[in-house]
């Protein structure tokens, strides 16, 4: 197929462009930046710029939509206009062109409200629940995507639930630079049990969904790599890859939250310069059990996890070992 994806030039964006390149795909990328990618031809520019969209699915006959704006915080029309506004435009532009495929990049967080998610297939969607901008935005980006599923366009919507591998400098590089500085904390002792998804994982199962999109039209999936532990025990194998010494101390959960709740509301008047160092999102999400059923997903997408997470863990700390 020739297929657009947008939002490339990210981790999880770049390494799906390569996945399909490798599958024998003509590839397509729209995001600001260069992919960088061998044998993807970039169209540079924003999701939210109607002509441009228009001129990026002309010819196409699966979409991926990766592109959004992801953070803990900021101005809440910026997250609508992006997350929503631009899922409109690529939709209505791949309907004109006779897009066949669409594949709707979501996050297990739209189906997350505050409380544990243990060992659930993909919950509904809900922007009234969910908690914070990012969250609220895919949630009904996500909605608007699957309501314009139909036999013409057959879509998908896959939630890839914290990926991560070398080279990733959201979680990973955050995770690394806060406990060299020794201000990573575990809540309530890091036992929260929860799913994490190696980024070989998640690329191949978000182009397992554009080839099962026949199959699994109409329907959300979650994707992990399928092997829950606790927080704190990934975050010890993330930071000793890495070189650094683990997070020893402990903060209540409940006092993690209030201070985050207590950060949005100034990081609401006075912004800083990088993520807040805490949210009550980010603060429930280390505090919370949420691992997921795998089994709709594997059985739909016809997909199995090839790296796990021991795997890439090694994988991991020889990046960091080569640099």
């Amino acid at each position: 197929m020739i297929v657009l994806v947008t939002g490339a030039s990210g981790f999880l964006g770049g390494a799906v462009a390569a996945e399909l390149v490798a599958a024998g795909h003509t590839v397509r990328a729209l995001q600001r930046r260069p992919t960088g990618v061998s044998g993807v031809t970039d169209v540079l520019g924003s999701v939210t710029d109607p002509e441009l969209v228009d001129r990026a699915v002309d010819g196409v006959e699966g979409v991926v939509h990766l592109a959004a704006k992801v953070s803990l915080a900021g101005d809440p029309r910026e997250f609508h206009t992006v997350n929503v506004g631009g899922t409109r435009l690529l939709l209505d532009a791949a309907e004109r062109a006779g897009v066949s495929r669409f594949v709707q990049v979501s996050s297990p967080s739209v189906a997350h409200a505050g409380s544990a998610l243990a060992g659930v297939g993909a919950e509904p969607a809900s922007p009234e629940h969910a908690r914070g901008d990012y969250a609220r935005t895919k949630a009904e980006a996500e909605l608007v995507a699957l309501a314009r599923d139909s036999a013409a366009m057959r879509v998908v919507a896959v939630r890839p639930h914290l990926v991560w591998g070398p080279g990733d400098t959201q979680l990973v590089e955050r995770i690394v630079d806060r406990a060299r500085r020794g201000r990573l904390p575990l809540l309530d002792g890091g036992t929260a049990l929860i799913d994490s998804t190696y980024v070989d994982n998640a690329a191949s199962a978000i182009v397992a969904a554009l080839h099962r999109a026949d199959v699994a039209h109409g329907n959300a999936y979650v994707i992990t790599n399928g092997e829950p532990r606790p927080v704190g025990d990934l975050l010890a194998g993330i930071c000793l890859a890495a070189g650094v010494t683990p997070p020893r101390w402990s903060v209540p959960a409940g006092l993690a939250r209030a201070a985050g709740s207590a950060i949005e509301r100034v990081w609401a008047i006075r912004p800083g310069t990088d993520e807040p160092p805490m949210t009550r999102f980010l603060a429930e999400q280390l505090s919370t059990a949420h691992w997921f059923d795998q089994r709709d997903t594997r059985r739909d997408l016809d997909w199995t996890p090839s790296v796990t997470l021991d795997e890439g863990l090694s994988r991991l700390a020889a990046h960091y070992a080569a640099r």
